[in-house]
């Protein structure tokens, strides 16, 4: 598998944790964040990189990794 670059919206909260909501695809298309089930330091063993992974769920119960890795995020294609 390949990274896939993406952008991504979210909000940052008082103890300066970002939290993401929404994943833009570079073809315009949004995917909202249903929910967050674990942020920790971790590498992609798939694609390579290390960053900070998050652990998404999106709608249709889909789980995807989501990583912040040397100020970008990806997600494994």
């Amino acid at each position: 598998m390949e990274k896939q670059y993406v952008r991504v919206n979210g909000n940052w909260e008082d103890d300066g944790s970002f939290i993401p909501l929404f994943i833009l695809w570079e073809n315009g298309l949004k995917y909202k964040i249903e929910k967050i089930g674990q942020r920790c330091p971790a590498a992609s063993l798939i694609s390579g990189g290390a960053g900070l992974r998050y652990t998404c769920l999106f709608s249709h119960g889909q789980r995807r990794y989501l990583y912040f890795c040397e100020n970008r995020w990806f997600i494994e294609k």
